[in-house]
């Protein structure tokens, strides 16, 4: 029997420094978040949950709205903590993405490496899988999250698939008992 998990990526949000929790997301956002509810709305889903960040689940109101289900929060799921609190470039930002995905122990000062973002999110993932077993589930998620879980499964998602997703995206994840057996991107 399989297991799907659809993770559905974050819609466009506008970077506000030290407003990780609580941004919102942008105007072309909510568009995109209407599209993502009707790619959605013909699937059956048995439950939501979504990380506590406010983009991840404005990005999923809406499904969840449609399907008149609840968003379970859970704050292990939440976006890589990248660094400490300190502003950087953009190109530095993605050059210590890139090397973490390198070496997965390698974390900004403060920041989250890959580790342990596995540490604290495949716990949660394997009894998602397991209590749920069978059924089809929504993860609302951000990328560097999702990619450092699919990354456990498969560690063909690094870097280039991390720098290849969009906002929002989404992606079938379809497992039998803790294997993942296929990925699907259902965004165009």
């Amino acid at each position: 029997m399989k297991t799907i998990i659809y993770m559905i990526r974050h819609a466009e949000s506008p970077f506000i420094y030290g407003r990780e929790r609580i941004r919102g997301i942008s105007e072309k956002g909510k568009q995109d978040s209407q599209k993502v509810t009707e790619i959605m709305s013909n699937k059956q889903i048995d439950i939501i949950f979504s990380s506590p960040y406010k983009r991840a689940v404005q990005t999923i109101e809406g499904i969840a709205h449609d399907k008149k289900m609840e968003i379970n929060l859970i704050e292990d799921l939440r976006e890589r903590q990248l660094k400490g609190d300190f502003k950087m470039p953009k190109e530095e930002r993605l050059e210590a993405i890139e090397k973490s995905f390198q070496n997965h122990d390698y974390s900004l000062l403060d920041g989250e490496s890959v580790n342990d973002v596995q540490n604290r999110a495949i716990p949660v993932i394997k009894e998602l899988l397991l209590t749920y077993y069978g059924k089809q589930m929504i993860i609302g998620t951000h990328g560097n999250v999702m990619t450092i879980i699919m990354n456990y499964f498969n560690s063909k998602y690094g870097y280039g698939f991390w720098a290849n997703t969009s906002m929002p995206d989404i992606y079938e994840l379809v497992f039998s008992d803790f294997e993942l057996d296929a990925v699907r991107r259902l965004w165009d």
